[in-house]
């Protein structure tokens, strides 16, 4: 698979990677200080809340398609799925045909922490957003499923 033409230049690619690499750890860094500050439990790490919220879309996915989705080796999911259990916010069952595949499942305690951390972060986001100007939020608006795209494509190896 060959990497598709673009009309943007060499120097405009390299800005914006420049800009994208710089301003998410920053975006993710303020909203990290944010929720230490109003969430009132620890606060999961970046790859056990990226797990919650995939078991959460795909109730009952196993390890092994986790750890695909989330681009994560399987031995670390399986790490994070045996903290989040003893957190007693995951379950994992047992497949009925084959005892080695567990399938995931969120615990009501998850259900509810998840839905607290979503509401904090979209309304510290939503409160961002309302100090840029129409155009910005359309620009911004305007680039979500490219940017929802980059992580397969940096992670590819082809």
């Amino acid at each position: 698979m060959g990497v598709p033409p673009t009309s943007a230049s060499a120097t405009d690619i390299s800005s914006v990677a420049s800009g994208l690499a710089g301003v998410l750890p920053a975006l993710n860094r303020a909203l990290d200080r944010r929720l230490a500050l109003d969430f009132p439990h620890a606060e999961p790490s970046k790859n056990q809340l990226a797990l919650l919220r995939l078991v959460g879309e795909h109730s009952g996915i196993t390890v092994r398609d986790a750890a695909e989705a989330l681009l994560i080796k399987p031995n670390n999911v399986s790490a994070l799925v045996t903290q989040l259990v003893d957190e007693g916010l995951l379950e994992r069952r047992q497949d009925g045909a084959d005892k080695r595949i567990a399938h995931l499942h969120l615990t009501t305690e998850a259900l509810r922490r998840v839905a607290v951390l979503e509401h904090l972060v979209q309304g510290y986001v939503a409160d961002a957003l309302r100090h840029l100007s129409d155009g910005d939020i359309a620009a911004i608006g305007s680039v979500l499923s490219a940017l929802a795209t980059l992580p397969n494509r940096i992670s590819a190896t082809d």
